[in-house]
């Protein structure tokens, strides 16, 4: 009986290790795989990244960029296979799996209903491609093929050669785009990406331009208005002009020193005015005033002077007239006008020998305009607490000659404006005042005289007495007996002639 039992023993190890070897054996046996492609319906079209799902579940896989996808080792027996990705319609499968071999499924998927169809590719407008602007200011436009574009929101990417910075503009609802900050003589690239929360963001091509450099041996510099701000602007003798300055800045007065061969001018921020200087392309900017800056009645009003051959720039802080060197170091007092009344122009003698100023009260009225030394000493007087206003202040280059503008009108108000301003030429030898605004049109004002390199002419504004109108620059012919007024640039003001 115990060698009944034994044998008995080993019979039923031998099976049980049998029907192991045989359990796992057939669970590799029992396994295949699903090989499947999902395309979009009609076209055919492949679609990536559609996210492929099994029930009974097993591994998810997602399409490649050809719409294919492959499931492996799945356990023998039927299956429900899911095919799903945004902005289509959720398609199911069924398919069985046998042991050792693979099944094949095709997915065509319709876009799901009320979703959008994806955006056209933006086509870029302006700048067109390889476009030099002669501006630091510039309107990006691009159109879409798309008729309903409701739902579009762009985006538009802007880089240059001249840096590594890359700047990008979001929530752009339209199909256009305005910057004013571009910089001179470099070349930009732009690219347009427009999305609809749905689909993919779709990106237009990359497109080029550049920025002109401007001339660096212009003559005439003055300024204009564009939309809140002052921009300066240069131009060459046959009037072709070259933005220097960006629109996004109130930059103004601008005053050329031919030695240093730069140019120096007022920027405002704010409610603080500084002096700034930059090369005569409009490039180097640079701040120079810091602890004591300009100021007086009225910021649009006052002026500074940078004589030639000098390094030293001299301005007003209310009464008190500072020099300063041009790299904004060296800051000094140099005078202090006896009874507080406010300093509002300057100009230095190119000997510096004799700085002219114009004072006046807080209101800017009470001109006295009057001619020192170095050392403060009065040398000659032009005009003293007369009523009314005075704009523009310039001595000659022998020093004995001033150029400036005055209302007759005698009108004293809130906002400074003059009924009848004419230029006048004073003459210290003979003591007296000659008038050259003679053929001036009805209700309109001269104003901002200065002498031409020569001092065969004056270069001045002219606009209506309203104080609204537009202005314009003029050049007159001294010791001419015809009407020698030309107008030079137009809706520009603030001239300088170098």
């Amino acid at each position: 009986m115990k060698h009944l039992a034994i044998k008995f023993s080993l019979i039923m190890f031998s099976f049980l290790f049998l029907y192991s070897c045989s359990e796992d054996y057939a669970d590799e046996s029992l396994t295949g795989s699903v090989m499947g492609k999902v395309v979009m319906a009609e076209s055919n079209t492949p679609l990536t990244n559609v996210k492929i799902e099994t029930s009974p579940s097993s591994t998810t896989v997602f399409t490649d960029e050809k719409g294919n996808f492959v499931l492996q080792t799945l356990k023998q027996g039927e299956y429900s296979v899911k095919a799903e990705v945004k902005g289509y319609t959720t398609a199911f499968k069924g398919v069985s799996v046998y042991p050792g071999k693979t099944s094949n499924v095709v997915f065509e998927l319709s876009p799901a209903k009320n979703t959008q169809p994806v955006p056209s590719t933006p086509s870029l407008i302006n700048p067109s491609e390889n476009q030099v602007v002669k501006s630091t200011s510039i309107v990006f436009k691009w159109s879409s093929k798309d008729k309903d574009k409701s739902k579009h929101i762009y985006s538009l990417t802007l880089k240059n050669d001249s840096d590594e910075t890359q700047q990008t503009f979001t929530g752009i609802k339209d199909t256009i785009f305005e910057y004013n900050n571009l910089k001179l003589g470099v070349k930009y690239f732009w690219q347009i990406t427009v999305e609809d929360k749905v689909n993919n963001p779709v990106k237009s091509e990359m497109g080029s331009f550049s920025i002109y450099k401007a001339p660096k041996d212009n003559r005439f510099f003055y300024t204009k208005k564009i939309k809140d701000n002052l921009v300066i602007f240069s131009s060459d003798e046959n009037g072709n002009e070259f933005q220097l300055t960006d629109s996004e800045n109130n930059s103004f007065r601008p005053v050329k020193n031919q030695t240093a061969n730069k140019i120096a001018f007022f920027r405002t921020n704010t409610t603080e005015l500084d002096i700034y200087t930059m090369d005569t392309d409009g490039s180097n900017v640079k701040k120079i005033t810091s602890s004591v800056r300009p100021n007086g009645f009225n910021l649009n009003e006052i002026t500074f002077s940078w004589p030639m051959n000098s390094n030293q720039i001299y301005f007003a802080n209310f009464d008190k007239l500072y020099a300063i060197n041009s790299n904004g170091q060296g800051l000094q007092l140099l005078y202090q006008t006896p009874n507080g009344a406010f300093i509002s122009e300057i100009d230095v003698s190119v000997d510096q020998q004799r700085i002219a100023l114009k004072t006046n009260n807080a209101l800017g009225y009470q001109v006295h305009i009057y001619c020192i030394d170095f050392s403060g000493n009065h040398l000659f007087t032009v005009l003293k607490d007369k009523p009314g206003a005075s704009s523009g202040l310039q001595l000659s280059s022998s020093a004995d000659k001033v150029v400036y503008a005055y209302d007759l009108s005698g009108v004293e108000n809130r906002d400074y404006r003059r009924m009848n301003s004419r230029i006048f030429i004073y003459d210290s030898n003979s003591n007296q005042s000659t008038e050259i605004s003679a053929e001036i049109e009805a209700g309109t004002n001269d104003l901002e005289p200065r002498f031409s390199p020569n001092e065969a002419y004056v270069i001045f504004t002219n606009t209506s007495n309203d104080g609204r109108s537009p202005k314009d620059i003029y050049v007159k012919e001294l010791n001419s007996l015809l009407k020698t007024r030309v107008e030079k640039f137009k809706n520009a003001a603030m001239p300088y002639w170098n």
